[in-house]
């Protein structure tokens, strides 16, 4: 599926970095005694000409452009405010490499002016971008997997809680989180969850990522040196331990169950140490919403509940007081305000991936194919004369996908014989099975239709994780 958005993803995942300020001493100027003004009519009246002489001039040069402005207003598609690099214009005959969910697309390259190259491999080269699928690098020192955890979801029970109720019982099961990288100053800053009174602690992978230390402030200001359990870049889902007891685990609920409207609140550390613990409260916005990030595709729960920098690895309440989600996005633009858009990763994903997590220190199991797509816009079917489904931009060289000769620059019509044209339609035939079941790709290649038996592979041997 193509993603035409102008706002910036690059700014979802960053985790808020606080900058230890340096101390300055300003010198202290000895006071002047104050000279009184002397009025000068003379002077005003010369200011006044010079000034209105200079705005005539300024009118004058830019009439023309403010004429040929209003004759070619501007697209109201604004771009990204992220660049990345295009990728290669060449396509090989016969190979290349890479796999991930969905690339990410040039909003108007080749369709500017209605201009379009007249090689449709040109078109999609310009078409979409290079995403960057680069595994997060945690450098924490390992603890010991612990004996027996198993995160269990509940059912919601009893009564809904008031806010204050909720605030009361839950507050005491969210932490603060700071990462550090050694040689740096200042410090990455986001939020945790207790997972077990004996201190396993849930949060994002992009609070901790490239961090070599961190450490753990519990709600009653104590604060522990974290060592890391596991961490996923594809879930954005990592674990600590401290070595504490007697804490206070968050009860976590179904996020199977939510549906838009459900009232929710939102407990985490944003902005920094002097707004920890910080209550917000919304709704469920929307249920299974698809973000694409590092071309790789996260099925979130979006809310209007406030989410800023910090509350990243927080928790997403239910009026039940149970996590039903990890808060781990808010959509930002460099040059629009954009209010009340914020992700949560469902419990139904975390559940998976945390008790994958403390059993192997890693998540195991998981289906991947090993490919890039990417949705044709309808000018370029119409244009080139091309079937429905998928642009192929990237297959991995590891991959089953390549090996039984997939390429980039193929068009994936079919899988198991079902017509897809967005990644989510690949991703739910997909989900239905497992590492090494495979499944039928019906190819459509410069007008010849191929079918390929595609292995789907542990995500881990083909992206580390």
């Amino acid at each position: 599926m193509s993603n035409n958005n102008w706002y910036a993803t690059e700014d979802w995942y960053a985790p808020l970095k606080r900058e230890e300020p340096a101390k300055v001493v300003q010198p202290v100027a000895a006071e002047e005694p104050e000279l009184p003004k002397k009025k000068s009519k003379k002077g005003f009246w010369a200011a006044a000409i010079a000034f209105l002489l200079t705005f005539a001039i300024v009118i004058g040069l830019c009439m023309p452009a403010i004429l040929k402005t209003r004759e070619n207003p501007p697209s109201e598609a604004p771009k990204s405010s992220t660049s990345p690099e295009r990728p290669s214009q060449e396509r090989p005959s016969g190979e290349r490499d890479a796999d991930k969910p969905e690339a990410t697309q040039r909003p108007s390259d080749g369709l500017e002016d209605g201009e379009m190259p007249e090689d449709w491999d040109e078109f999609f080269a310009n078409y979409y971008q290079d995403v960057d699928t680069a595994s997060a690098e945690v450098n924490i020192a390992r603890g010991e997997l612990p004996d027996s955890f198993k995160l269990q979801i509940k059912p919601a029970a009893g009564k809904e809680l008031s806010l204050q109720e909720l605030y009361e019982k839950c507050s005491p099961s969210i932490v603060a989180i700071s990462g550090y990288i050694d040689g740096q100053s200042g410090y990455n800053w986001g939020t945790g969850v207790i997972l077990s009174a004996d201190g396993l602690i849930l949060t994002n992978t992009h609070v901790i990522d490239t961090c070599d230390r961190a450490t753990v402030t519990l709600y009653d200001d104590r604060e522990f040196e974290a060592r890391l359990i596991g961490y996923d870049t594809i879930s954005d889902i990592a674990v600590l331990k401290i070595e504490a007891t007697g804490l206070t685990p968050a009860e976590f609920g179904e996020s199977a169950s939510l549906r838009v409207g459900d009232r929710v609140a939102a407990i985490g550390n944003p902005l920094g140490d002097n707004f920890r613990s910080t209550l917000t409260d919304g709704i469920i916005s929307a249920i299974s919403r698809d973000i694409s990030y590092k071309g790789r595709t996260m099925t979130l729960l979006q809310t209007n509940t406030a989410l800023n920098e910090g509350n990243s690895g927080g928790a997403l309440f239910n009026m039940y007081g149970q996590v039903v989600g990890i808060t781990n996005m808010k959509m930002m633009s460099s040059f629009s305000s954009i209010e009340g858009i914020g992700f949560a990763i469902p419990t139904s994903t975390v559940e998976t991936v945390v008790n994958s997590m403390v059993r192997y220190g890693e998540v195991r199991g998981r289906p991947s194919i090993g490919v890039t797509v990417g949705g044709i816009p309808p000018e370029a079917m119409a244009q080139y004369k091309l079937p429905s489904g998928l642009y192929i931009t990237d297959v991995l060289e590891s991959s089953d996908a390549w090996k039984q000769g997939v390429r980039p620059g193929d068009i994936l019509t079919e899988v198991n014989h079902i017509p897809v044209s967005t990644t989510t339609e690949v991703n739910d035939i997909k989900n239905q099975y497992g590492v090494g079941d495979s499944l039928h790709f019906t190819i459509w290649r410069n007008g010849e239709i191929l079918e390929f038996d595609v292995l789907l592979m542990d995500t881990n041997d083909l992206y580390g994780g």
